[in-house]
């Protein structure tokens, strides 16, 4: 399970976590302190959720039992028929709700899912969950945003100290002819990308054609970490000798 994010709807502290790269609300938070799983099952045993939720499934989910389904769907509205999240899963393979324990425990939703049952609290209710939802995702994008800027940056700069001191240092030392020169800077530049990423730069690019076709490089996936410059000493045994580059 990944993270757990809260946000406040109507002085009620709900739970949103992430399953499959999905926002899933916890439903047991959003009726706390009032009937609470009653409130749940009454919901979902309603003709109009039960079709709610299956059409959902049907465009989401391609394990789901249409059959099953149909099954609860003409039961709905009966006085004897009862309706549970665990039953509801169990009979159809449904992946819109799940029931989680523990820690941050209870019956949670698909986004989807969540704000149609906050209709069945109050339209006021569905509208404060919604506000609260997208000012969530707005932060979250902002920080990711504000950490890529970051990276990219610090990746920018730090790569261009370390490429400038070679040319600067490393080449004039090595008294290599000038037309040759570009073969020590490119070596030395590429011990730098394999001791921070395992690979050089056109290993890189072939393994990831999909990112380099938009002009995307190894320094625009590298961490703060990997981007923040590091003494590195270079044996003796991995820089290219005068016979190498004479050949």
């Amino acid at each position: 399970m990944a993270k757990t994010s809260k946000i406040e709807v109507d002085k009620k502290t709900i739970s949103i976590v992430q399953q499959n790269s999905e926002d899933y609300i916890c439903l047991t938070d959003m009726v706390r302190g009032e009937e609470g799983d009653d409130h749940i099952r009454n919901w979902m045993r309603n003709r109009n959720t039960v079709e709610f939720i299956g059409l959902w499934e049907t465009l989401h989910n391609p394990d789901f039992k249409p059959v099953e389904f149909d099954t609860f769907r003409k039961q709905a509205g009966l006085n004897r028929f009862n309706l549970t999240p665990r039953k509801w899963i169990e009979a159809t393979n449904a992946i819109g709700i799940f029931s989680k324990s523990g820690r941050y425990g209870g019956t949670y939703a698909h986004k989807d899912i969540a704000f149609e049952f906050g209709s069945w609290i109050s339209p006021m209710f569905k509208l404060l969950l919604i506000k609260e939802f997208q000012r969530l995702k707005e932060i979250e994008t902002n920080q990711y945003n504000l950490e890529w800027n970051v990276k990219r940056i610090l990746t920018k700069t730090n790569y261009h100290i370390h490429t400038e001191a070679i040319k600067n240092h490393i080449i004039p030392d090595k008294n290599y002819f000038k037309d040759r020169e570009w073969l020590i800077y490119a070596e030395e530049a590429d011990l730098l990308n394999v001791a921070l990423f395992g690979c050089t730069a056109k290993d890189w690019r072939e393994a990831n054609k999909e990112h380099s076709d938009k002009g995307l490089n190894i320094r625009d996936f590298a961490s703060i970490n990997e981007s923040t410059p590091k003494p590195i000493s270079i044996p003796d045994s991995f820089k290219p000798s005068p016979t190498m580059l004479n050949q």
